[in-house]
């Protein structure tokens, strides 16, 4: 598979953004490349990518703060909940929760005591009223000691005014999943081909027995400081694991299709439509990358290619995200 720099020149030192990296185009085939590789993943396709500027790390705490102290922003999360909204994003005819369920809060992950079924994702996750980025496990939480980690329950919606208020904007997935492989030739993880039981001094993601078990071989239970893992070929760290990431895109399950009907695809920024089988009332967009939660077992969301969905007015505890700039 063709995986090449393109013969751009690097900016000058001063000309970078502080805080972030320079990617340089190319071109790549996009797409799953193992027998763990999604339907989504599919059909594999040539991309081409302009160069870019891509943050070093996922926004931290510390960047989120002062942005919400510069605006006074208050994300979804801290907002009581829009029945008449939220029933837009459910199967027809959901009975309306009591009010008691429709106020601020978010998802948290809560680990189980055995084995479940894991295409019941209600088994681990939690609606907290109170949680958010502020206090990620809910009330009784708070930032300290964790200024430097990955902002977390922050929605697609809450990322975008951020990027905005920075000058920035989210990564398109092609963009992210090119930063991602370092310039290395067509991997399977940031860090290479170094199989995953083999990568916890690699990235933050969950060892053992999901949802049940966790061996912290990474020495984390849950969001890690950012550059806790060594960092890929361009210099970006948290590529895999840690926390999910926005991106740009609507998700649409078969826009890989499309893509690969023309010869290479340049800059694409993703479907005009939300296309998610799995929550087809819902206005999903792309999240890349998988979190300290991501296991062989269920997610393998460390992967390159992995492609992933959430609503854009969700938030989890793990999920955060990083931006880029457009080259001028």
């Amino acid at each position: 598979m063709d995986s090449s720099k393109a013969a751009d020149l690097q900016p000058a030192p001063d000309a970078i953004p502080d805080g972030m990296v320079y990617i340089p185009g190319g071109s790549f085939e996009m797409g799953g490349k193992s027998a763990q590789a999604s339907q989504d993943e599919f059909p594999r396709h040539k991309v081409a990518i302009s160069p870019f500027f891509m943050d070093i790390t996922e926004v931290t705490n510390n960047e989120f703060e002062k942005f919400v102290e510069a605006t006074h922003y208050v994300t979804i999360a801290e907002k009581d909940i829009d029945w008449e909204e939220m029933k837009k994003q459910v199967p027809e005819g959901t009975p309306k929760p009591p009010d008691s369920v429709l106020v601020a809060g978010s998802l948290v992950f809560k680990p189980s005591d055995h084995p479940v079924d894991l295409n019941d994702y209600t088994q681990w996750w939690e609606w907290t009223p109170g949680a958010n980025w502020r206090h990620p496990e809910g009330p009784g939480s708070d930032l300290k000691g964790r200024m430097n980690h990955p902002v977390v329950h922050v929605s697609w919606e809450d990322a975008t005014a951020y990027a905005a208020w920075a000058g920035k904007r989210l990564p398109t997935e092609a963009e992210w999943e090119w930063a991602s492989m370092g310039g290395k030739d067509d991997v399977k993880y940031p860090w290479g081909n170094e199989p995953i039981e083999q990568a916890s001094d690699k990235a933050n993601f969950w060892q053992g027995a999901f949802p049940y078990q966790n061996y912290l071989l990474d020495g984390y239970a849950r969001t890690a400081p950012v550059k806790s893992f060594p960092p890929n070929g361009y210099g970006l760290y948290d590529m895999a694991g840690n926390v999910w990431e926005w991106c740009q895109d609507k998700y649409d399950a078969s826009i890989y299709q499309s893509y690969a009907e023309k010869n290479q695809v340049k800059d694409p920024v993703g479907s005009e439509n939300y296309n998610d089988p799995r929550e087809p009332w819902s206005p999903n967009h792309v999240v890349r990358g998988g979190s300290f939660l991501c296991n062989e077992s269920y997610c393998s969301g460390y992967r390159v290619a992995r492609r992933m969905s959430s609503s854009k007015d969700s938030g989890f505890n793990h999920t955060g995200f990083r931006c880029v700039q457009d080259v001028e």
